[in-house]
């Protein structure tokens, strides 16, 4: 696929599945709006690795930082045709243990996973529709479909934002826009869930976990499927079916 001259912008793109994204899109000629909340050094090191990108730090739940990260597309190069929706938080709290979950932790997930994925969205539109093929991806999760997750409110915030994209898309003006929801992935976020990827292993028909490269390949394809709109497409290794 050809992504010469396009613009895309990959929120939480200094590490695991947004930085994949951020060089696999690059690879295929695009200019790319490097972003993350708070690891600074990463997002700017990603950001000098790739041929024509620019890197703009913030937190996706600020309203700010939607405004940032489209001017700065609109400012470098005129025009935006794609966003990845990939930052996300998740509390410390398992799934199943519901008598820990306090209100600020509500606070936290749904304003960062669901608020910001609909602000950076909402202030991307405008150019995106001026695109001759304008895009959003959301980053979601089985959790959003699965009763499974790393907490409660994560699985809740993950299932809004796959009824987000549908509505995103029936209104959208025309931009595309879907997500892909991956099972357990091998990023620097799950470094330390040992059992859990075992479990997956064992569960999952295809063996194993995730890795980056595997949810990217997904987003690739819808990229490049023009006449898909509103789809959420689980890459979870055949996991759902058996959970």
């Amino acid at each position: 696929m050809d992504l010469t001259d396009r613009v895309v912008i990959v929120t939480g793109s200094s590490s695991g599945i947004g930085e994949e994204a951020a060089v696999r899109l690059a690879g295929m000629g695009a200019r790319i709006v490097v972003n993350s909340a708070s690891s600074v050094e990463a997002g700017e090191r990603v950001a000098a690795s790739l041929p024509d990108a620019v890197y703009v730090q913030g937190d996706v739940g600020d309203p700010a930082t939607a405004t940032a990260l489209v001017a700065a597309a609109a400012d470098r190069w005129g025009r935006l045709d794609g966003v990845i929706n990939n930052a996300g938080v998740t509390i410390d709290v398992p799934l199943h243990d519901i008598g820990a979950v306090r209100p600020e932790h509500w606070d936290e997930v749904l304003r960062t996973n669901v608020v910001g994925t609909f602000l950076v969205s909402q202030a991307a539109l405008p150019l995106l529709r001026a695109s001759d093929d304008g895009w959003i991806l959301n980053i979601t999760s089985i959790a959003g479909i699965r009763q499974t997750g790393s907490s409660l409110p994560y699985a809740v915030s993950k299932a809004a934002l796959d009824h987000l994209t549908a509505i995103l898309a029936k209104f959208g003006g025309g931009v595309r826009v879907n997500a892909v929801a991956p099972g357990l992935v091998a990023t620097p976020w799950t470094s330390e869930w040992g059992s859990q990827k075992e479990a997956v292993s064992q569960m999952a028909p295809l063996g194993r976990v995730a890795e980056p490269a595997d949810v990217v390949d997904a987003c690739v394809g819808l990229i490049g499927s023009r006449y898909a709109t509103g789809q959420t497409l689980l890459v979870d290794g055949g996991l759902g079916l058996v959970i």
